[in-house]
């Protein structure tokens, strides 16, 4: 079975956000592989560079020129020597010579060209996942900050998680439900809403923090009681956002808070709601923050990092040796290859962290980030809850349980 790569194509495509990105065809004797990179709005500090000072038009260039000719030949399954060609091309520690966004989008449509290559669906190619798990979808309900108006809580996103749910697809639509019902609610509190949504499809209402949490709390509360299924709330807080060097400062709330005082803000907000999941509640850099909130409560909250770890896995060895938080994001196109986003995930899940697979503000319908969660065995992807980028994942999940034998959800900690 010939898997040598034998034709890459490059195209500048929109994101979700109406902004461009890339996307890498690949092409195999026998198979073929396609890869759109997303964007984020609120990014960590050290993710590689997206895209290079120049532009995707440069970059369109540099592919054609060098990157096309280095990599014709070579088998679209060696993922590790592809990887390392790409950062040799490249030359720099944040690949901003590429873009992480070219690097990735190759490194993805490679594996699965690879995978078609083998007539095989990209999971089982990357995993094998012989547990046949699938994982819980992190829905987004509520935008604010970074990705909402100016009058939107300062919190950047309410989430919920479906844990009572048998499977992805009672799942998906449990979720959809609390979507609805907080849409209700919120024209009661608000109205003059319109209605409107952030950036992944949450609503960007004209509310504060605790009026959010209240809404987010009760419409969780009556989806468990109509369907069964238990729903718990959740929370990012992109509080790099919000600090301004020396404070947290909440717009919106009129109120500022110090490192002591948003820890016990985040405290009290899990002991009152029964929060399942806090991602990045602290600025991106206070290691030893993570670690004081996740030893006062990771018992009973999963504690994600997201802008602090980066999928990058040097960074979460340091967080690790302190017992920074309990949970990582992984976004592929913050490390810029797959290989770097595999070594992550398995140092993560060696050191008992929970990786969870997530998506970009600025998406695309590419649909990889769905087998990457459940090739990786990752219990939780974070994807939003609605909206046609957001569903193209979710609905592919529904798919991949429908192929496997005997699927169960992942094991929740």
């Amino acid at each position: 079975m010939s898997t040598v790569i034998e034709n890459i194509d490059i195209r500048k495509i929109l994101d979700s956000r109406g902004n461009a990105t890339v996307e890498i065809d690949i092409t195999t004797e026998n198979g073929f592989g396609r890869a759109a990179a997303p964007s984020g709005a609120s990014t960590g500090a050290l993710e590689v560079v997206a895209f290079p000072e120049k532009g995707i038009g440069s970059i369109i260039n540099t592919f054609n020129e060098q990157v096309k000719r280095e990599l014709l030949g070579i088998n679209a399954d060696e993922t590790t020597l592809i990887d390392d060609t790409l950062k040799e091309i490249d030359g720099t520690d944040n690949l901003s010579s590429l873009g992480g966004n070219i690097t990735v989008a190759i490194s993805l449509a490679a594996a699965k060209a690879a995978a078609s290559s083998y007539n095989l669906p990209l999971y089982l190619f990357l995993g094998g996942n012989l547990k046949n798990e699938i994982p819980y979808p992190l829905g987004n309900m509520i935008n604010g900050g970074a990705h909402a108006g100016k009058n939107a809580p300062d919190i950047q996103e309410f989430l919920v998680v479906p844990v009572g749910a048998q499977n992805i697809t009672e799942a998906v639509f449990a979720n959809v439900q609390v979507h609805k019902k907080i849409g209700e609610l919120i024209k009661v509190k608000d109205t003059l809403s319109t209605g409107g949504k952030g950036d992944e499809g949450g609503w960007a209402p004209n509310l504060s923090n605790y009026e959010a949490l209240e809404i987010q709390s009760r419409a969780c509360e009556e989806i468990s009681n109509e369907t069964g299924i238990k729903i718990r709330p959740s929370l990012d807080l992109a509080p790099s956002e919000l600090w301004d060097g020396s404070k947290y400062v909440y717009t919106r709330e009129g109120v500022t808070r110090d490192t002591g005082e948003q820890i016990e803000f985040l405290k009290e907000i899990i002991d009152t709601y029964q929060m399942f999941y806090i991602e990045d509640p602290l600025r991106e850099d206070d290691f030893e923050g993570f670690a004081e909130l996740t030893r006062m409560v990771g018992d009973k909250c999963i504690i994600c990092g997201d802008d602090i770890f980066v999928t990058n896995s040097q960074i979460l060895a340091r967080g690790i040796e302190i017992g920074a938080a309990n949970a990582l994001i992984i976004k592929p196109n913050q490390i810029g290859t797959l290989s770097d986003t595999y070594q992550t995930v398995k140092l993560a899940k060696d050191n008992s962290y929970t990786p969870v697979v997530s998506h970009r503000s600025g998406e695309t319908t590419d649909e990889t980030i769905a087998h990457l969660a459940v090739a990786f065995g990752a219990p939780l992807i974070k994807t939003g809850a609605v909206g046609g980028e957001r569903i193209a994942k979710l609905n592919e999940l529904i798919r991949i349980q429908e192929e496997m034998p005997d699927p169960v959800m992942a094991t929740l900690k």
